[in-house]
């Protein structure tokens, strides 16, 4: 069994070790080890010029990312946390995102930022934001969300072999999460079932996928309700077909975001199943965080992010078995 931070480590070591266009840098990956000491040991086992500490600027980071892969590198950039990815945007959505597509597809830009994001360890309200939805209308842009320690290897992988830039969000509370890792190959922007079901289809990331698991099997132990689970692992590509083909089985939806409301990929998902599906729908719903930040007292923070218990709630009263 394989830690969930273990599985990105080794993901950058076999991608570090297959190419030597790959780099590693970013605010304390190297002599440190991150902040969460994923990439602990990388500078003693690739040397420092593959492996490296920056200045604390963001934007410079990214910049510096940008101007590397458009000159041949495979750059793997770390920002520390999600929230900080806002001084990086204009790198990032300026010049990265767009590059490809101004240069007619001559230039490829194959850049990762790796970054950690997601409420419920006591980082307050300005260190525990989930940015996906800050960049999923950006075209030229991936953002992908493993929920898995199998999937954060595979994705990792994946992305940093992809010739486009891509955006790798790293949920805090999974990093101790445990599983079996693969070589099966990952592609980037596909959803996936995790748990079959024909009441009702429930749809999340991240960590959410995990209370969703928990909830369903509750549902069906004690319920008699059967929810499918869907893993939606990327926010850009979307996987709207996978959501519609089991809402037309199921034909109820429930999304479970940890974020608000406004502007959350869960409303932006219902909104292009309706389009698809909408003979198939009898009922949609959102399970999402309040409309304000996340508070940094424990018990208010806890009371604010959808879990297992409120998930199994909400389908118990929308299939009347409240």
């Amino acid at each position: 069994m394989t830690e969930f931070r273990a599985a990105i480590r080794q993901a950058l070591i076999d991608e570090l070790t297959a190419d030597p266009s790959v780099l590693v840098f970013g605010e304390d990956v190297a002599a440190a080890g991150g902040v969460f000491t994923v990439t602990k040991g990388l500078q003693e086992q690739f040397g420092s010029t593959r492996v490296f500490d920056t200045p604390i600027s963001e934007l410079a980071i990214t910049g510096a990312a940008f101007g590397a892969a458009v000159t041949g590198s495979r750059p793997v950039i770390e920002i520390m946390f999600g929230d900080f990815m806002a001084l990086a945007m204009d790198s990032l959505i300026n010049q990265a995102a767009k590059w490809r597509w101004v240069s007619n597809g001559q230039t490829a830009v194959p850049l990762v930022v790796r970054t950690t994001v997601g409420a419920g360890a006591r980082f307050g309200p300005v260190h525990c934001q989930i940015p996906g939805t800050w960049m999923q209308n950006i075209p030229g842009l991936k953002v992908v969300c493993p929920s898995n320690p199998a999937d954060a290897y595979g994705m990792l992988r994946a992305a940093i072999r992809d010739d486009d830039p891509v955006v790798f969000m790293e949920h805090k509370r999974l990093y101790l999460d445990e599983g079996e890792l693969t070589d099966a190959p990952v592609e980037l922007g596909t959803a996936r079932v995790v748990r079959r079901g024909g009441d009702v289809t429930i749809v999340s990331v991240m960590k959410g996928v995990g209370d969703a698991l928990v909830a369903a099997e509750a549902l069906a132990t004690q319920d008699g309700i059967e929810a499918e689970v869907i893993d939606l692992r990327s926010f850009r590509p979307l996987d709207v077909a996978t959501v519609v083909a089991s809402v037309e089985a199921t034909g109820r939806l429930l999304c479970v975001e940890e974020g608000a409301r406004t502007g959350g990929w869960a409303a932006g998902l219902i909104g292009q199943v309706a389009a698809d599906a909408l003979g198939s729908l009898d009922d949609v719903a959102i399970l999402c965080t309040p409309d304000h930040p996340v508070p940094f007292s424990p018990p208010l923070e806890d009371a604010a992010l959808p879990g297992p218990e409120d998930i199994r709630a909400m389908v118990r009263e929308r299939l009347g078995g409240a």
